[in-house]
């Protein structure tokens, strides 16, 4: 996977929402990134790396993730994380942007965009939570887990063993090559939620919140949104399989068509990055999101 540390220093601005941890790179049009459950802003680190060169490349860290510090007890579902995205976008001055989900990150990146149409120049989705399939199947058992208060043994558990974190049982199936996952990696994505006890109950919350009527409730809207829309998917995803792509594709009017990675699973922008930049640099320089770049930037 070609896994390595960040050069990238973390920076912070103040939203209603809380203080947000994000990274970024380069300069021009901005490009935000959006991770999900379990990950942070490093997921993207490749993106930033490669794609600063057309684009400002931003990748936050969600509420109740990463280096974002919040107030207990706050509002952390997906679209709470969506409105945090708006104030962001606020606090930073930016008016319009490409968007990029991952995970439910690309769920969020979903109401974002149907709540938020002006904003969007484009958006690409990637493996993700969609309209009533989330939580998926298969990550039921990890739900499950979390509402019976087992979260922070499971995370102290797979950061002294980081072959559990690697296993069929836990984030496994999530990757291509589980086993190529670096200990630096998984250590940067598991250690600030046990940093301490509100960030772990903030995960909690999170989780817990999960339901598909954030999603379903946005499905009229998403069949509005004109903004040029990519789908890239893995075909060999247990939690979002192919037949999700599809349903975006027939869904949002402005899809411009369904990129398969064959055999790539869900953590696919970490494990395949010189293919999915590829289609994002070709996305982005296609003429109808070229003519808005030529127009104006925020």
């Amino acid at each position: 996977m070609g896994i390595e540390k960040s050069p990238l220093k973390k920076q912070y601005i103040q939203t209603p929402s809380g203080r947000i941890g994000y990274a970024e790179q380069g300069t021009g049009p901005v490009a935000l990134f959006v991770h999900g459950v379990l990950m942070n802003s490093y997921l993207w680190r490749h993106q930033l790396a490669a794609l600063s060169d057309i684009r400002r490349v931003i990748a936050l860290d969600l509420l109740a993730h990463g280096d974002t510090e919040i107030n207990a007890e706050q509002d952390v579902s997906v679209t709470a994380n969506a409105k945090m995205i708006r104030e962001f976008l606020e606090a930073l001055r930016i008016d319009e942007i490409d968007l990029v989900g991952n995970d439910s990150g690309g769920g969020i990146s979903q109401i974002f965009a149907a709540s938020h149409p002006d904003r969007i120049r484009s958006l690409t989705l990637t493996d993700c939570d969609t309209h009533d399939n989330w939580p998926p199947e298969a990550f039921d058992p990890f739900v499950a887990m979390v509402a019976s208060g087992g979260l922070k043994q499971t995370l102290e558990t797979m950061l002294a063993d980081k072959d559990v974190y690697r296993s069929p049982e836990a984030l496994g199936p999530a990757y291509e090559y589980p086993e190529r996952v670096t200990d630096e990696t998984i250590e940067t994505y598991l250690r600030p939620f046990v940093a301490n006890n509100q960030k772990t109950q903030d995960l909690e919350r999170f989780v817990n919140a999960f339901d598909h009527k954030h999603t379903v409730a946005v499905q009229q809207q998403l069949k509005n949104l004109e903004a040029p829309t990519l789908i890239v998917w893995g075909t060999d995803d247990i939690y979002f399989p192919i037949k999700w792509a599809h349903w975006l594709s027939t869904t949002i009017p402005g899809t411009r068509g369904i990129v398969e990675f064959e055999g790539a699973r869900l953590f696919f922008p970490e494990e395949r990055p010189d293919a999915f930049n590829s289609e994002l640099r070709k996305f982005w320089e296609s003429p109808d999101i070229q003519s808005r770049d030529n127009c104006c930037f925020g």
